[in-house]
């Protein structure tokens, strides 16, 4: 081969070699066989969420630590299985309360009081408190229209002399549409927030099974034949005596109650003995929270006034006590509860399969994490889901 073919020779071959490496390079970046290296996508460090009052707020992913301010905001974090992630307390969980309506409490407050503190209950945070405690971010609730609710403007205070992100929602209730959507938007948007937005899901499924399971055993009931009745003693913002009552108390909603308050709205109010005399309804229950007052509260007053002892309900023995439920907040847990007693109580053949006491316990432990039943009553002198004599 002469000098010039050889070269030309050397050349290809040299051409022929870079092609086979480049092409084996490529093959070799693209392989997915068992040893290549798969592509993780990057984990994000913040989420952008918009809170119950439309404002848009970056936390941190994950969120570590929180803080929960406002009446009922531990309530929800500890319904979404989140309570691990709390790092300082208001006064009401150092204080404790003796006797205890707060599920939750009685399940988790012996380690919550020693966590630190960071303000005053029903949302009277400490700035320089919440700064020194350093939470991922704040959360922070109460009850719309009330004294103790909370708002946007008060979430931007917070977060300005802090520089923590505060998510805000309003608590919502159960009693009508509007505030049942509050509430589950509530729910969703702290779910959201820390990573457990199928917990809030599970929670909203449950609470409306529920509702539906009552609706189911009692809908059908005639308008007739329904039993007029009345709760008094409701506790609101502490215990209260027989003319306290609930409009749209929802444990008579969901079993088809007829309610002899219902034409006073949907707030709490305080009726006249004189009309709660002229009602004279079938059944009366009693919130056992009155008994925190001076001479057993409504029930005293049922054993002592004799205009109310002459209430059709006193003189049949129709006299019943049910949990409180308003406790820094709706305990929705409680509510349900009572739900399932009243309606065993009023229409005994369409709850036949249930045991109150054991059906308490089921929803205690579905939101709380333990049956407390027992625990609770005991410390109301063991009236709830039972019949009173007086």
């Amino acid at each position: 081969m002469n000098v010039m073919n050889r070269s030309i020779y050397v050349t290809l071959l040299g051409m022929i070699l870079v092609g086979l490496l480049a092409v084996a390079g490529c093959v070799d970046d693209t392989r997915q066989g068992p040893d290549a290296t798969p592509t993780v996508p990057a984990t994000p460090s913040e989420l952008t969420l918009t809170d119950g009052f439309g404002r848009s707020v970056t936390v941190p992913v994950p969120v570590e630590t929180v803080l929960c301010s406002g009446s009922g905001c531990i309530r929800y974090l500890v319904y979404l299985q989140g309570e691990d992630l709390i790092a300082g307390v208001d006064s009401i969980e150092k204080e404790g309360r003796s006797p205890e309506g707060r599920p939750y409490a009685l399940v988790h407050g012996d380690w919550l009081k020693d966590l630190p503190l960071f303000g005053e209950f029903r949302g009277k945070d400490d700035p320089e408190k919440v700064i020194g405690i350093g939470p991922d971010l704040v959360f922070k609730t109460g009850s719309t229209g009330t004294a103790y609710g909370t708002s946007g403007a008060e979430a931007d205070t917070l977060h300005d002399k802090t520089g923590i992100p505060v998510v805000a929602f309003p608590y919502g209730s159960l009693r009508n549409e509007a505030e049942k959507v509050e509430m589950y938007d509530g729910l969703r948007v702290m779910g959201e927030a820390i990573g457990r937005e199928d917990r809030a899901e599970e929670v909203i499924a449950y609470i409306e099974a529920t509702m539906a399971d009552l609706e189911r055993r009692t809908g059908d009931i005639p308008a007739e034949e329904r039993k007029r009745v009345y709760i008094g003693g409701v506790s609101s913002a502490g215990a209260h005596g027989i003319i306290s009552t609930e409009p749209a108390y929802p444990p008579f909603l969901w079993v088809h109650a007829d309610n002899i308050a219902s034409g006073l709205g949907t707030a709490h109010v305080d009726v006249a003995k004189e009309a709660l005399v002229d009602w004279d309804p079938e059944y009366i229950f009693i919130d056992a929270g009155t008994l925190q007052m001076d001479n057993e509260g409504a029930i005293g007053q049922l054993k002592t006034d004799p205009a109310l002892r002459g209430l059709s309900a006193v003189n049949e023995g129709n006299v019943y006590g049910v949990l409180p439920y308003n406790f820094y907040n709706v305990n929705y847990e409680t509510v349900f509860a009572d739900a399932y007693f009243i309606g065993k109580v009023l229409y005994p053949d369409r709850f036949e399969d249930i045991d109150p006491e054991e059906k308490a316990d089921e929803i205690f432990a579905f939101f709380v994490g333990e049956p407390v039943f027992d625990d609770m009553n005991s410390g109301f002198g063991g009236i709830g889901f039972s019949r009173i004599p007086v």
